[in-house]
């Protein structure tokens, strides 16, 4: 797996989103990477409903006891997970927005973003599995709205570099909901068939592009 910044509790919550024994020294740093890489194979091969506790610590070659000092159920294993997918995007965010100038280079950045994020989602099957069930649990629900508002904030300053005069908080909820429904058309797109998955992400563009020339 990827290197990946320390993960910030996205709800306040710690016990929601974190192992239970944070790691400090390199051995335990180093079981907690191999936990979580041995979990995304797992996913990978038949999706988070069928991943079981003993699966993983067999396949990390640790006891059943010391995977629960690490993460206490399947829920913090997979929220760890989602919280680092959450990572790189934002970084990836920050990344492509930052040096942006002007309407045609927020457009354009923006614009591929969207193809890289969907490409993503294309890509990874434990990015789709864990957010499919988004939805179906409540931490999850929190991860992902929290994620949106940083991103939202994100684009909101760089629409207000482009037009200081625009008001801030109507650049901050316009483009809070265009990231969280860019969440739900990802979702969308690849439950679907691949053309009409494709055609979504498309209209979801031509939409926000449009929503940014108005703002």
């Amino acid at each position: 797996m990827n290197e990946i910044a320390p993960i910030v509790p996205a709800s306040g919550d710690k016990e929601a989103t974190m192992p239970r024994k944070e790691p400090t020294q390199r051995r335990s740093k180093e079981r907690v990477e191999r936990i979580l890489s041995c979990a995304s194979t797992l996913i990978a091969q038949g999706g988070s409903d069928a991943m079981r506790m003993s699966d993983v610590a067999e396949m990390a070659e640790i006891s059943i006891g010391s995977l629960y000092q690490y993460f206490p159920d399947k829920g913090s294993i997979i929220r760890t997970l989602a919280e680092r997918y959450n990572a790189l995007g934002r970084d990836c965010i920050a990344d492509a927005l930052q040096n942006v100038s002007d309407m045609n280079g927020l457009q354009a950045s923006f614009a591929e973003l969207i193809d890289v994020y969907y490409a993503m989602f294309l890509a990874e099957p434990v990015m789709r599995d864990i957010w499919s069930g988004t939805q179906a649990d409540k931490a999850l629900r929190d991860i992902d709205l929290h994620d949106s508002r940083l991103n939202g904030a994100v684009l909101a300053d760089a629409r207000s570099r482009i037009n200081p005069a625009a008001d801030r908080a109507a650049l901050e909820n316009s483009s809070f909901l265009i990231m969280q429904l860019g969440e739900a058309t990802m979702r969308l797109a690849i439950s679907v068939d691949r053309a009409e998955g494709d055609a979504l992400v498309k209209n979801f563009k031509r939409m926000v592009l449009r929503e940014m020339l108005v703002g």
